[in-house]
C-alpha cells in the first residue's frame, strides 16, 4: 500500500523537474512511511512512497522491468501475483523481485492493457513503456484505491493518489467548482465524476488511459464492468455453497502479507463473517480490533466481543468519547475534499487502535452494495412494486400532493417520517432513489444557496447524472438499478474513499475481501428474493453463515457507526453552528444566503428542527477550504 505520483507532458517532450516529482511524493508521506523514489525521464516523472506489505526488502519503486523497457509506481495489492508470476516465467519473463510490482510490469508487456482483466487486487499505477513512449494509467475495478488527475499549464498531466500531491505542484490553480458544491451538498461527498477544483478530475473506478507524447489526452476507457442483466439459476443450496467458496476465496487471498495482519470487528454481520473465515483459515488466533462509545445506546463493543470469544480472537477494544469533535480540522486535512459522512471519525479511531498491533486490517466493506444490504434497498423495492400496479399519472398526482404537504417531522417516530416515501413514490424509480439517498433535496438546497451559486450551477443537478446512471444500468429491475448505483456511485464516492484515507493516514492497509470482484459479480447475478426476503437484507449471506455465527449477530438491526451530531451542534458545538452563518468563505463568496444559514442553525439549536446532517456538510465544507486555500 503506498502513494504514488507524476508528471506526464502530452503535448511537447519537456524536461520534468524531479524536485517537483518528489515535493508531491512528500505530500503522500503517511501513505509511504517505508520509502520514497523519484524516477524521471524525457517528459515524464514517476514518484512513490511505499507502506512495505510484500517482499519488503526487495521491491523499491519506482521499479523496472528486468529488461529495463518499462518503468512503473504501484499503489494498492495485486493478490493473485503468485500464480500470475508462474504463467509468465513459463512464458519467459524474467524476475528481479519477489513481489507483485515486477508481476504488473511483466503483464504488461506480454498482454497490454488486456492485463488489467488477468489482475486480482486493489490498485492503481502508472506505467511508462520506454519503447512505445506511452504512459498507462489504471485503477482497480471497484475503484478502492484513488487517483487524482490535473491538467497543468504547458500541456501536463500531473497524477497523484490524494488531492494533496496535485496541491504540492507550484502550477496547480485552486479554483473552486461550484458544480462540486452542488455535488457536495446534495451527497456528502464530491463523487467521482467530478472534483472540488475546477482543473482536477479522477480517473473513474474500472477505467484505464494511455497517454502519447505529442497527442490530445484521450478519455478513460472502461475496463471492467458488473451486470445484473442475468439470474443465476439452480437451487438455493447450490447458490449459499458457492458464496461460501467465493467468501472463503476473497478472505484467504486478502491474508497474504509479510507483516502483521488483523481485522476491524464491529459485531456486524460483514465485519463478524469476514473475521469467522480468517479464523477458519488461519493457525493462529486473528487480530481483531473494535472501539466502542461512552454511551451505551450507540456502543457496540458487546457484539463484537461475543463474535471475539467465539473465535477466540487476540482481541482489542478502545472506548472513547463520542464527542470526538476536536478532530474536525484533521479530518479536513485528512480527506482534502469536503467529505460529510460523520463516521469517518469513529473509523479513523479503529485505524490507529488496529495500526498499533498490525499493518494490515481486513473489513467488511462492500457486501451491502453487493448484496442489498441497505434499509434504502428494502424500500425501494416496495416503492417499485407500487410504482408497477399504480399509473404515474396517478402517483404524481395524489403521492406528489401529499408529499408536499406532509410536514418534514425528524422530531417524530420513524413511520410518521413520510415525506420522503411520498415524494419518491410520485416520481420515478431512479429519481426516487436518487431522493432516498440524498441528504438534501433540490428544494432544501435551493432555499440556501445564494445568487452566485443558482447562477453558476445553472440548469444542472446533481441528481441528474446519477438518475442516468441507473437509467443506464445493465439491469433488469429496480432493485438491480439500485445496486448498480451504490457499486458504481456510493461505494467509491463514500465507503471506499473513507476507508483509503483514514486508514493510510495512520500508515495501515485496509483490505475489503467482499469486494472481491468474483463475488460482487455473483452478487449481481442473485435472484431478488435471494437478496431481499421480507425484511432481511442480504438474505443469502446471512442464510450462509448461520453456520458459523449465532441468530442475534446475524439478524439484529444495522447500527454502523453513530457520531452524535444533532447533540454536538446543540451543544459544544453551537458557537460554531452559528459560525457558519458569516463565514466568508460560505456567504462573501455569494454560495449561500446568511440569513437562511441563521435560520437553519437557530432552529436547530433551540429543538425546532433537527437540521444537524446540514450543519454538519456545511462546517465539513467551510474547513476543507480553509484547507484548499482557493484562489479568487
Amino acid at each position: 500500500m503506498c502513494g504514488i505520483a507524476g508528471i506526464f507532458h502530452y503535448e511537447t517532450v519537456k524536461p520534468v523537474d524531479p524536485k517537483r516529482v518528489e515535493a508531491m511524493t512528500l505530500a503522500l508521506a503517511h501513505r509511504g512511511p517505508d520509502g520514497a523514489g523519484v524516477w524521471t525521464a524525457p517528459g515524464v516523472g514517476l514518484g512513490h512512497r511505499r507502506l512495505s506489505i510484500i517482499d519488503l526488502e526487495g521491491s523499491p519503486q519506482p521499479m523496472h522491468s528486468a529488461d529495463g523497457r518499462a518503468t512503473i509506481v504501484f499503489n494498492g495489492e495485486i493478490y493473485n501475483y503468485r500464480t500470475l508470476r508462474r504463467q509468465l516465467a513459463q512464458d519467459g519473463a524474467k524476475f528481479l523481485t519477489e513481489g507483485d510490482t515486477e508481476t504488473i510490469l511483466a503483464a504488461w508487456q506480454k498482454w497490454g492493457p488486456d492485463c488489467l482483466s488477468r489482475l486480482d487486487g486493489m490498485f492503481v499505477f502508472a506505467l511508462y513503456d520506454h519503447d512505445r513512449r506511452q504512459l498507462f494509467i489504471a485503477r482497480d475495478r471497484l475503484g478502492v484505491k484513488p487517483l487524482y488527475l490535473a491538467h497543468l499549464p504547458g500541456g501536463a498531466l500531473g497524477f497523484a493518489s490524494e488531492l494533496k500531491g496535485l496541491l504540492a505542484h507550484p502550477m496547480m490553480r485552486r479554483e473552486i467548482d461550484p458544480l462540486a458544491i452542488e455535488d457536495y451538498m446534495t451527497w456528502g461527498f464530491v463523487p467521482d465524476h467530478r472534483a472540488i477544483l475546477k482543473n482536477v478530475t479522477k480517473l473513474p473506478a474500472g477505467h484505464f488511459m494511455l497517454l502519447d507524447h505529442g497527442r490530445p489526452l484521450p478519455e478513460p476507457r472502461r475496463w471492467w464492468d458488473v451486470s445484473f442483466e442475468a439470474r443465476a439459476k439452480g437451487k438455493t443450496a447450490d447458490r449459499s455453497a458457492e458464496l461460501l467458496h467465493l467468501m472463503r476465496e476473497g478472505v484467504t487471498s486478502r491474508m497474504v502479507a509479510d507483516v502483521p495482519l488483523g481485522a476491524f470487528l464491529s459485531g456486524g454481520v460483514d465485519s463478524s463473517s469476514v473475521v469467522a473465515l480468517m479464523s477458519e483459515a488461519s493457525n493462529r488466533a486473528v487480530t481483531s480490533c473494535s472501539i466502542g462509545f461512552d454511551v451505551e445506546r450507540v456502543d457496540e463493543t458487546a457484539h463484537a466481543r461475543k463474535v471475539a470469544e467465539l473465535f477466540a480472537t487476540d482481541h482489542h477494544e478502545r472506548i472513547v468519547s463520542a464527542d470526538q469533535f476536536g478532530e474536525i480540522d484533521r479530518i479536513a486535512s485528512i480527506f482534502d475534499e469536503p467529505f460529510a459522512d460523520a463516521s469517518a471519525l469513529p473509523t479513523l479511531r479503529v485505524c490507529e487502535l488496529a495500526r498499533e498491533h498490525v499493518t494490515v486490517a481486513l473489513c467488511g466493506d462492500g457486501a451491502d452494495e453487493a448484496f442489498a444490504g441497505y434499509r434504502r434497498h428494502l424500500f425501494q423495492l416496495r416503492e417499485e412494486q407500487a410504482r408497477s400496479v399504480l399509473p404515474a399519472r396517478l402517483r404524481g398526482a395524489v403521492f406528489g400532493a401529499l408529499g408536499k404537504a406532509w410536514p418534514k417531522a425528524d422530531w417524530a417516530p420513524r413511520p410518521l417520517r413520510a415525506k420522503t416515501t411520498l415524494l419518491s413514490l410520485a416520481e420515478s424509480g431512479e429519481s426516487g432513489y436518487a431522493r432516498a439517498l440524498a441528504i438534501l433535496s433540490p428544494e432544501l438546497r435551493d432555499g440556501l444557496y445564494g445568487d452566485a451559486l443558482l447562477k453558476a450551477r445553472g440548469e444542472y443537478r446533481a441528481e441528474q447524472p446519477f438518475e442516468q446512471l441507473m437509467r443506464d444500468a445493465p439491469a433488469r429491475s429496480g432493485l438491480d438499478r439500485a445496486q448498480y448505483a451504490d457499486l458504481k456511485f456510493w461505494l467509491p464516492g463514500d465507503i471506499l474513499t473513507k476507508t483509503d484515507r483514514t486508514s493510510m493516514a495512520v500508515g495501515l492497509e485496509a483490505r475489503e475481501p467482499l469486494l472481491d470482484h468474483r463475488l460482487v459479480e455473483f452478487g449481481a447475478s442473485l435472484p431478488q428474493r435471494e437478496r431481499i426476503r421480507g425484511n432481511d437484507g442480504k438474505w443469502l449471506m446471512k442464510h450462509t453463515m448461520e453456520r458459523y455465527l449465532p441468530h442475534d449477530i446475524l439478524y439484529r438491526k444495522k447500527q454502523g457507526f453513530v457520531t452524535p451530531l444533532a447533540q454536538w451542534f446543540r451543544g459544544p458545538l453551537a458557537d460554531e453552528a452559528r459560525r457558519i452563518a458569516s463565514s466568508s468563505l460560505l456567504v462573501d463568496s455569494g454560495w449561500f444566503q446568511r440569513s437562511a444559514l441563521v435560520r437553519l442553525a437557530e432552529n436547530h439549536i433551540e429543538g425546532r428542527s433537527d437540521n444537524c446532517r446540514t450543519l454538519w456538510q456545511l462546517l465539513m465544507l467551510e474547513r476543507s477550504l480553509r484547507h484548499l486555500r482557493p484562489s479568487a
